[in-house]
């Protein structure tokens, strides 16, 4: 009980942390100049830019309904450490908002933080002329946040829900879901401010929030497959054994032009391996056929996983 215990103080820091970095993200550097990241983020910036309502606030009102459909007609899919995620994410937003940070008295003088961005008073860490920078540091910062949640085996809700529904009702993939309600949110926050920037800067955030998530949730790609075709594979598989001491697995397959019937050595090593591997395949038979892929995940004995298991004991 103590483990269980420090370990789930351990992941709900975590998603405070995450929370925490997505919240500086949305406040520091999107929302000031209407950066879209997609999401339940993107759709609670025309509440915060029509009408003046926080963006944690926004954020909680598109959450709650997107909560009541999931449990209507998907069941209790979300855990608890999704409210809690969604919930830290919307404090934070609020929270390191420099008129807040002004309030608490962390910071005595917005003057360095005020600029004027198409005739608007903007709050934000970088000025105008850094648009640019502030779009890139911004949907780091997001894509890191959001990868750090979910790598202490939280979620922030929010897309997921249509996405599920979507997967659910039409059969269409993850990917694909996660594409069309990412786009039409993108393309409404364009069209509500008329500018055709949102939409472009949009697409480039979605991009490089997307692979940092990736990056911090999963971290670097490690691992490569390795494909041999030779007729020597006995020797190969035996010097694979001896000098890179990796297992190997045979594939039976058929030459296409020649009809013969070869066997293919298939093996998985760490990148620092792979030069070993082509110079033992090159001394054997110089004119062996070999091909490298990136692994994404391997389970088993000599590798630890990179996938993530959100599943919550709640």
């Amino acid at each position: 009980m103590k483990k269980k215990w420090q370990r789930d103080m351990i992941q709900l820091l975590g998603i405070m942390f995450g929370s925490m970095l997505m919240g500086i993200a949305y406040s520091w550097f999107l929302a000031p100049y209407k950066i879209v990241p997609g999401g339940v983020g993107g759709l609670s910036q025309i509440l915060f830019h029509i009408f003046n309502i926080p963006m944690g606030i926004s954020m909680l009102i598109f959450n709650i309904p997107l909560f009541v459909i999931s449990f209507i007609f998907m069941g209790s899919r979300f855990g608890t450490r999704s409210i809690y995620g969604m919930l830290m994410v919307s404090v934070f937003t609020d929270l390191v908002n420099f008129a807040n940070l002004q309030k608490m008295g962390m910071i005595k003088d917005l003057s360095p933080f005020t600029f004027l961005y198409d005739g608007e008073r903007i709050l934000s860490i970088l000025g105008p002329t850094d648009i640019y920078l502030s779009a890139i540091a911004g949907s780091v910062l997001l894509g890191l946040g959001l990868g750090i949640i979910f790598r202490f085996k939280g979620s922030t809700a929010g897309t997921d829900i249509p996405v599920a529904l979507i997967k659910k009702n039409t059969g269409l993939s993850i990917g694909t879901g996660y594409w069309i309600v990412e786009t039409l949110i993108i393309l409404t926050v364009g069209l509500v401010f008329k500018d055709v920037k949102i939409i472009i800067w949009g697409y480039v955030n979605l991009f490089i929030s997307a692979k940092m998530t990736d990056l911090a949730s999963e971290g670097l790609p490690f691992v490569k497959g390795v494909y041999v075709i030779s007729t020597k594979y006995s020797e190969i598989k035996e010097a694979i054994y001896k000098d890179i001491h990796r297992g190997v697995t045979l594939l039976k397959a058929t030459g296409g032009y020649t009809g013969n019937e070869q066997n293919i050595i298939f093996c998985v090593m760490n990148k620092r391996q792979v030069s070993v591997m082509r110079d033992l395949v090159k001394d054997i038979d110089p004119k062996a056929f070999m091909i490298l892929t990136d692994v994404h995940d391997v389970m088993g004995y000599g590798f630890k996983s990179r996938e993530l298991d959100l599943s919550s004991p709640d």
